[in-house]
C-alpha cells in the first residue's frame, strides 16, 4: 500500500474531516500522559483535569455565543443529533411530529426514518422540499408546522453543497409556534460567525473533528429552560446530561479548535473563500458541460459542488487519486452507496450530473499552488473518463 504523507496530498475534503491542528495536538498531549486523572475525582490530581475540562467548555461556549452551562460534551455530531431530538420527543410525549428537510445530513435523514422503532410511537415527519439551488421556502415552512409538531430540526449549512439555510428566522417562527428548534451545526461552526446568544436555537450540534479538533467528540448546546432528556444515563457527569467519563484530552482539544476559529474566522470569510473561488471559475471554465450545484452566493466560504456530466464521481475521485488530491463525491457518511447523492436529487440535478458530482472543501491550510495543481490536473481527467463514454458528444 502506497504511503501517502500529509506534504504530498493536495486535501480538499475538510467537509469529511479536518487535519488536527498542532496547537491542538499540543494542548491534547499532556492530557494522554501526564495528567490522566479521572475529572469527577475528589482529589487535586483528578481536580486539575476537571478544571481543564470547565476552560474548554468556556471555549466552546465563547464560540457560539452561549453560557459554559448550556454546553454538554458528546462523542460526535451524530450523537447530539440524537440527543436533542429524542429529547425533544420524550419531553412531549403528546406530540409526534417532526420537521425537517430532505437535504439533511444521514446521521438526522436515518434517525427520522427509524423513529418509529426507536421510540415504541408512531410518529410523522414532513420533510421539507428544496429549490434547484438548494435554498428553503419559508412559507412552506410556516405550512408544515402545526400543534402536533414536537421539534423542528433543519441543519445550518448542507455538508454537500455548503448552501446555508435562514435559521434565525426559522428558529424565530417555530418559537412563535411553541415548537422546540434544533440545528445540525457541524459544517457552520467555526465557518461562519454564530451568536446564540440572539437566536431562538434550542439545540445545536457539533463535531470537533470538522474544525481542526480530533475525532470522536462533539458537543450539545441545550438553551438553558429547554426540556432535556438524556440520551446516556448513567453516572454524573456533564451535570447528569451525559453519562460517560468524559474523554479529557479530545474536550481540551476542542476547546482549543473553538478558540482558533474564532481567531481565524475573518481568514476562513476571506482567504479560504477566494481559493474556493479561484478553483470554481477555473473549472467551470476549464470543463465544458460543467455546472455548480446550489446557490452561488448563500453558501460556506470553502465549499464548491460542481458536476461534470456524463462520467462517474467514484472514477473521478480514483483518477484524481493518482496525483494524491482529495475530494469527495458527497457525504463521507454515504460514501460505498452506488445511488446519487439525495441532496442532488432533492435540488432537481439531471441524472447525467448527479451522478458526476465532486465536492471540493477548503480550509486555511490550502495554499494557490494546491488549487493550481487540481486546475491543471482535473481538464484532463475528465475529458478521458468521458473519451470512454458512451453517453458523451461533443458540441
Amino acid at each position: 500500500m502506497m504511503d501517502c504523507r500529509p506534504e504530498q496530498v493536495v486535501y480538499m475534503d475538510n467537509n469529511a474531516t479536518t487535519r488536527v491542528a498542532p496547537e491542538v495536538v499540543e494542548a491534547m498531549t499532556p492530557f494522554l500522559s501526564d495528567f490522566y486523572g479521572n475529572p469527577s475525582s475528589m482529589h487535586r490530581f483528578g481536580g486539575q483535569v476537571g478544571a481543564a475540562v470547565r476552560k474548554a467548555r468556556e471555549q466552546v461556549a465563547g464560540l457560539l455565543g452561549a453560557e459554559p452551562e448550556e454546553i454538554t460534551f458528546t462523542s460526535c455530531g451524530t450523537e447530539s443529533d440524537s440527543t436533542a431530538i429524542l429529547s425533544a420527543l420524550q419531553s412531549f410525549p403528546d406530540k409526534r411530529h417532526v420537521v425537517t428537510t430532505r437535504v439533511e445530513h444521514p446521521a438526522i435523514k436515518n434517525l427520522c426514518e427509524g423513529l418509529d422503532s426507536l421510540t415504541g410511537h408512531k410518529h410523522r415527519v414532513t420533510r421539507l422540499p428544496v429549490a434547484d439551488d438548494g435554498t428553503l421556502d419559508l412559507e412552506k415552512y410556516r405550512e408544515a408546522l402545526s400543534d402536533d409538531t414536537a421539534i423542528v430540526s433543519v441543519m445550518w449549512a448542507n455538508n454537500e453543497t455548503g448552501v446555508i439555510f435562514p435559521i434565525a428566522e426559522m428558529a424565530r417562527i417555530a418559537h412563535e409556534h411553541g415548537i422546540l428548534f434544533h440545528t445540525d451545526a457541524v459544517q457552520a461552526v467555526g465557518k461562519i460567525p454564530i451568536d446564540l446568544n440572539k437566536l431562538d436555537v434550542d439545540f445545536l450540534s457539533l463535531s470537533g473533528h470538522k474544525l481542526h479538533a480530533a475525532k470522536g467528540v462533539g458537543a450539545l448546546y441545550v438553551r438553558r429552560g429547554t426540556p432535556f432528556v438524556p440520551f446516556l444515563t448513567g453516572g454524573h457527569q456533564e451535570r447528569g446530561r451525559r453519562g460517560g467519563t468524559e474523554n479529557v484530552a479530545s474536550i481540551v482539544g476542542l476547546g482549543v479548535a473553538c478558540e482558533l476559529a474564532g481567531a481565524n474566522m475573518e481568514e476562513e470569510n476571506n482567504t479560504v473563500r477566494k481559493l474556493r473561488d479561484r478553483l470554481e471559475e477555473g473549472l467551470l471554465k476549464a470543463v465544458p458541460k460543467s455546472m455548480l450545484n446550489g446557490h452561488k452566493t448563500d453558501r460556506l466560504p470553502n465549499t464548491t459542488n460542481i458536476s461534470f456530466e456524463y462520467v462517474e464521481g467514484e472514477a473521478i475521485l480514483l483518477h484524481m487519486d493518482r496525483y494524491n488530491i482529495c475530494a469527495s463525491s458527497g457525504s463521507a457518511c454515504t460514501s460505498g452507496s452506488l445511488e446519487p447523492s439525495h441532496v442532488l436529487r432533492a435540488m432537481g440535478v439531471p441524472f447525467t450530473a448527479a451522478h458526476g458530482s465532486i465536492r471540493y472543501s477548503l480550509s486555511t491550510y490550502n495554499t494557490e499552488e494546491e488549487v493550481d495543481f487540481v486546475l491543471e490536473k482535473m481538464p484532463p481527467i475528465i475529458a478521458e473518463l468521458r473519451a470512454m463514454s458512451p453517453f458523451w458528444k461533443e458540441d
